[in-house]
């Protein structure tokens, strides 16, 4: 697995996300393809190396016939978004980066996603900031993104919204779950532009992980700072796949006041809104009231969306969240041939060892009705099944493929 730390010491923008893609080997002609591909016309990118302190880096210069700052809304981005031919993993990072920075806004100004003018971050060089960073990304094949810090800097900064003390309050909302901290620097060093971005993609933040280091990338500021080099590092690296660990967004909702048979319903519409799992834990709650914690794992990106089921479809006032960190298992699902019908099995590895055979139990119960045998009896077919397929290394295809076998 291919992983990509960025070294948050000086801040981030967009335009040293471009940088440091650019230092770690992007081609800059590949790059601006990326950025042509929005199909917006006068949108130039340029390179060079520049140096910040003690140390060089690639600055790359967005340049746009735009003039001021238009006030797009997010339908306007998604639609610019829409039209382009990107491929649909870089039309959906760099939707899903607006998103946020859409509803950052619309929490800071008391108003609601579709509603709120984007300034700065609507203008064309953001664009390509956002997409450049999406496409740039896949381009070097960075499979895992890990975010260090964010040092913010200081002091107080000038928006369309006038004299802001930094962060300004549209990137502080950006920070919610970050590990971030100010600095003496006097000035703005993380743009919501180059925080949305990271804090969209990362899979986790904290120290460099472990990996065997492949290259070191530096993307440079538009300022020389005093005393510091204003630069973004990239650090590129290679990383065991297994055990794997990846981001995870946990909801829970305590409630007390709801039939319990309205549980079940609930559950079905979390994992048809995309949940991972989903768990009740009975607790005694004040004033010894019984009460029931529904817990939802999610992926990061759908936490909104099963939010708003729990919401809509439970009686709790409030839904809280928090991201985690989880170590998980390289895992597929293939189908075996019992005498009695065929059965899905979830099998994973570790070290190259298989260690988890689950039949699905759905499959099971259905075939132990339809053969009016005990289901403890399918469920033993499935597994010998399962187990008489020698594939000892683990999955040949990525987590989750489907393969048949009789």
């Amino acid at each position: 697995m291919r992983i990509g730390y960025f070294d948050c010491y000086s801040g981030v923008s967009g335009d040293m996300i471009l940088g440091a893609l650019v230092d770690a080997g992007l081609a800059l002609e590949r790059l601006q393809a990326g950025v042509a591909a929005l199909g917006v016309p006068g949108i130039v990118l340029s390179a060079e190396r520049v140096r910040r302190g003690a140390f060089t880096g690639t600055l790359v210069h967005v340049h746009t016939d735009e003039r001021g700052h238009p006030h797009r809304h997010l339908a306007d981005v998604e639609a610019i978004l829409n039209r382009a031919p990107l491929p649909d993993p870089v039309r959906d990072d760099a939707a899903r980066i607006f998103r946020r920075l859409a509803g950052a806004e619309a929490g800071v100004h008391g108003t609601t996603p579709d509603r709120v003018h984007f300034h700065e971050v609507g203008a064309l060089d953001a664009l390509a900031d956002v997409v450049g960073a999406a496409w740039g990304i896949r381009e070097l094949g960075l499979e895992c993104l890990w975010v260090s810090a964010i040092n913010l800097g200081g002091g107080f900064v000038r928006a369309a919204h006038g004299k802001m003390p930094v962060p300004a309050p549209g990137t502080a909302a950006l920070l919610a779950g970050v590990p971030a901290y100010g600095s003496d620097v006097s000035m703005e060093l993380a743009t919501p532009t180059g925080v949305a971005v990271l804090t969209t993609l990362a899979r986790d933040y904290g120290p460099m992980p472990t990996m065997t280091v492949t290259r070191v990338a530096y993307g440079a500021g538009q300022r020389e700072l005093e005393g510091q080099a204003n630069l973004l590092r990239l650090v590129v690296g290679e990383s065991a796949a297994v055990p794997g660990r990846d981001q995870i967004a946990v909801l829970e909702a305590t409630i007390d006041d709801m039939n319990p048979q309205f549980f079940e319903p609930l559950m079905e519409r979390l994992f048809e809104a995309g949940a991972l799992d989903v768990a009740l834990t009975p607790v005694v709650m004040k004033k010894s009231r019984p009460g029931t914690v529904l817990t939802a794992l999610v992926d990061p990106g759908g936490a909104d969306r099963c939010a708003a089921v729990i919401l809509r479809n439970s009686t709790t006032l409030g839904v809280r969240s928090h991201l985690a960190s989880r170590w998980t298992l390289p895992r597929d699902v293939i189908t075996v041939t019992t005498p009695h019908g065929e059965v899905r099995v979830k099998r994973a590895w570790l070290d190259g060892r298989l260690t988890v055979v689950a039949p699905e139990f759905d499959d099971c119960r259905r075939l132990a009705l339809a053969s009016a045998i005990p289901i403890q009896v399918i469920f033993d077919e499935a597994r010998r099944a399962a187990l008489s397929i020698e594939e000892p290394h683990g999955p040949s295809g990525s987590g989750g493929a489907a393969a048949s076998h009789s």
